[in-house]
């Protein structure tokens, strides 16, 4: 999984969410925690429903930490970005060229009727 974390996303995965899924399923969240219910989940590796997740307490899971952001090529890049997002912030009314709207998806849509996001 790979999402931002919304009032719309929070728990997407739940109870009903594993009841579908293939037994054995692997969960791999590269997002916030929440976007999983933590106790569905549980409930899910005790029934070996879920074959593995990222709970360090189980045995059947491996916990690895997130490493691909440490290299000087992209730390370059991600202090780049984030000063060409200020400055596009300042330079644009308060909207940034790289916005995303989690609320609409369609962050043109925001820019042009509200100059503001959509919420």
């Amino acid at each position: 999984m790979h999402c931002p974390l919304t009032d719309e996303t929070r728990h997407m995965i739940g109870e009903a969410a594993i009841e579908q899924m293939k037994k054995g399923v692997v969960i791999i969240n590269t997002s916030r925690g929440a976007l999983i219910d933590a106790e569905a989940l549980l409930q899910g590796i005790k029934a070996r429903k879920v074959g593995a997740a990222c709970l360090i307490s189980m045995p059947n899971v491996i916990v690895t930490s997130h490493q691909a952001f440490l290299t000087e090529e992209a730390l370059s890049n991600i202090a780049e970005t984030t000063v060409n997002n200020i400055v596009s912030y300042y330079e644009n009314d308060g909207i940034c060229d790289n916005e995303l709207c989690y609320h609409c998806g369609n962050i043109e849509k925001c820019k042009k009727e509200r100059k503001r996001r959509c919420f």
